[in-house]
């Protein structure tokens, strides 16, 4: 704990941090005063609390500002807020954790409310509505704790931990001082709320761009203008693009199609893409040759406008212009983060709780296996044709192989007309996962199911009294296949968002140790999708196939991660570069990630399909947590088989709260976070695979 402290005062007492014109914020010296007050703590409450007294101390001087008071106000403010007796400081705890969720609660509550028009499929978005978007309630919290001494209270009786402390402490820890940890941290930094609201500011704008980032695809053409897609069909970019690929390869002549729509993500990684054409089904679009004119075809109800422009001008590098934005408002947070004073540092260290280097070690040890090659052949042999760039989004593995796309839609569109649809079957669902009748109700009454603007998303509670809200899009003919595959992932990040809030035993422990592990779960869950519809049963050969499908989705998504990575440490060695700056190096590095390890299987170098992902521009730096998730989610999946009944072991799982990654990994499944389980069982699985098509 002794350096940490020591670099908190050193970097609040070097200078001053100017933020926004606002006047400067110094630190108060309070060295040679705190060896003082330890003795007079100490002689209160004796020296078995001298520890505790000493971390207390510094933690509270690191943060203490002139702003806070004089030295005389320090001293005084700790004689009477240091709790040396247990019911004094069990209270302080209880209270605390009572009412921070109150307070985090409602904040959660008012900023679904403010966003509603924005995130729901509930009409045009006015700009008063993205004002609204972009105001977090929340931003001036950390600040108001602070100035009203709440957070120092906090911070003189519980202790703020180290990475370093919590991976080899941790396991030996009560769940109380764990709870106590995840108190503390709350206070980690102090960043202003001005900070915070340009962040808050930033972030909406980005998944506002990327909400209304539609390609009406019976309007973009084929290098001899024919429509290869049916019409009215509108596809957000990347999400549904992507499936869009997945879904052609249960279809005879889906490959035109697949090549057609990776000419499109090119195009919009490169920033080629006419703007005109984005979310524009009044324009026909060649992306062979650019070409734009006006469509003959009208396949949509939009309010009626003068004639549109047929305009090839690219967008204006629209793209890296909001991921500059993210980087920068994110930026401003490193001068009050001194012990992790990079965005990048904060997601590994403090939001993940797994060091950068050893999450890169893993996704390299996924992607560096003999296994890619091995996999890739057999794709290749699956096919009958050589490997095209997008075939890193390859399904052929998944049984829905066997269903055309369309034969899929027709069934969810008929099952789930309206969300209230897909909402009254989710106890069918639940029981058919294993859960009890009385469990399956009782997630059932706790998730909300709402029409999504964009591809979907779960948003969870942040209170035991509130529900979690399951987003996902349904178009006026009801819920496509590819709606229903999204809301099955996001009903699994939901099931765990319940558990992990109202049956946890601390609020403090409410959660999961960072998002790789709900992301886990929702891959469980999604890949239950074809059961869900009756059209599955687990098969030896089955559960090969799913292996394999596994490993193939964990090394794209890795590699993708690996872009994302790269990407966020060029800017903070370039943090002024401009818009464009920033496509050549985004295109220089996912060209260097793809020909470092897809290039000697695939057969074609310097493809940037792997930065075509729409999180790298609204998310900043979440991506790392998919191919995470993705082996997380192996290792559950491995262990749920063998105890059977997905249900009872999920809840189970969750209910472990927010604890370091390995301890709660160890708890589920009796190992820690790691590749090993996925490349043995893909091992495996090829064996098998090639043994049943020797026999």
């Amino acid at each position: 704990m002794g350096s940490l402290v020591r670099g908190l005062t050193v970097v609040l007492a070097m200078a001053a941090v100017s933020c926004g014109g606002r006047e400067e914020r110094r630190a108060v010296k309070l060295d040679d005063l705190t060896p003082k007050l330890e003795a007079e703590l100490v002689s209160r409450y004796g020296e078995a609390q001298r520890s505790r007294i000493q971390r207390g101390l510094k933690q509270a001087a690191a943060f203490w500002r002139e702003s806070d008071g004089d030295r005389a106000a320090f001293e005084q403010f700790v004689r009477r807020n240091f709790y040396g007796e247990k019911a004094a400081l069990d209270a302080l705890f209880e209270r605390t954790q009572a009412l921070f969720e109150k307070l985090d609660g409602h904040m959660n509550e008012i900023q679904i409310a403010f966003r509603r028009q924005l995130d729901l499929d509930l009409g045009p978005v006015l700009p008063f509505d993205e004002i609204f978007a972009g105001y977090d309630p929340a931003a001036h919290i950390t600040d108001d704790l602070f100035n009203n001494k709440l957070a120092f209270t906090v911070l003189l009786n519980f202790p703020l931990t180290t990475l370093e402390e919590r991976l080899k402490d941790g396991p030996s820890w009560t769940r109380r001082q764990w709870a106590e940890a995840r108190l503390a941290q709350r206070f980690r930094r102090r960043v202003p709320a001005d900070v915070n609201l340009e962040i808050a500011q930033a972030t909406a704008r980005s998944e506002q761009y990327i909400a209304e980032y539609n390609l009406w695809m019976h309007h973009v053409l084929d290098s001899e203008g024919r429509r290869l897609f049916p019409p009215k069909m509108r596809l957000l970019s990347h999400w549904n693009l992507r499936d869009q690929i997945k879904a052609e390869y249960a279809e005879k002549d889906g490959l035109p199609r697949q090549r057609l729509i990776a000419q499109v993500m090119e195009h919009i990684v490169r920033q080629t893409i006419p703007k005109a054409v984005i979310n524009n089904p009044r324009l026909d679009w060649v992306p062979a040759s650019n070409a734009v004119r006006v469509s003959e075809v009208k396949d949509y109800d939009l309010p009626a406008e003068g004639a549109p422009e047929a305009s090839n001008a690219p967008e204006p590098d629209t793209r890296y212009e909001m991921l500059l934005g993210n980087f920068r408002a994110l930026k401003r947070v490193d001068p009050y983060s001194p012990s992790a004073p990079t965005h990048i540092a904060r997601m590994f260290d403090e939001v993940r709780e797994l060091p950068e280097a050893r999450v890169r070690q893993m996704f390299e040890q996924v992607l560096s296996s003999p296994l890619l090659g091995k996999v890739a052949a057999l794709i290749e042999r699956r096919l009958g044709r050589p490997l095209d760039p997008f075939d890193i989004w390859y399904n052929g593995f998944r049984p829905r192989g066997k269903y055309t796309e369309a034969q899929l839609d027709e069934i969810t569109r008929k099952r789930y007309p309206t969300p209230e649809a897909y909402h009254q079957d989710m106890p069918r669902m639940f029981r058919q996962l294993g859960f009890s009748p009385e469990r399956a109700e009782y997630l059932a009454k706790n998730i909300v199911v709402e029409p999504a603007r964009g591809s979907g998303h779960a948003w969870g509670a942040q209170m035991r009294e509130a529900p979690a809200r399951l987003r996902t899009r349904v178009p006026p003919g009801g819920m496509d296949y590819k709606g229903f595959n999204i809301a099955v992932h996001e009903m699994g990040h939901n099931v765990e968002q319940t558990f992990s809030l109202k049956d946890v035993d601390y609020w403090f422990l409410a959660g999961v140790p960072n998002t790789a592990f709900t992301e886990a779960v929702a891959f469980v869950f999604q890949a239950n999708d074809l059961a869900l519809l009756g059209l599955e049963k687990e098969t030896p050969d089955a559960v090969a196939l799913k292996t394999l499908n596994d490993y193939w989705a964990t090394c794209e998504i890795a590699a993708v991660a690996l872009v994302d990575m790269d990407v966020w440490r060029w800017m903070y060695e370039h943090p002024n570069a401009t818009p464009r700056e920033l496509k050549e190096a985004v295109l220089r590095i996912a060209a260097e990630v793809w020909n470092r390890y897809y290039a000697p299987v695939f057969k074609q170098r310097d493809v940037v399909l792997l930065a075509v992902y729409s999180h790298m521009i609204q998310s900043n730096l979440y991506l790392p947590d998919y191919p995470i998730g993705h082996l997380i989610a192996h290792q559950l999946d491995e262990h749920m088989r063998k105890v059977g009944k997905i249900g009872p072991e999920i809840e189970r799982v969750t209910r472990q709260g927010d604890i370091s990654p390995d301890l709660w990994m160890q708890g589920a499944t009796g190992a820690p976070v790691g590749a090993e389980a996925l490349l043995s069982a893909t091992e495996r699985a090829l064996k098998s695979i090639e043994g049943a098509a020797g026999r």
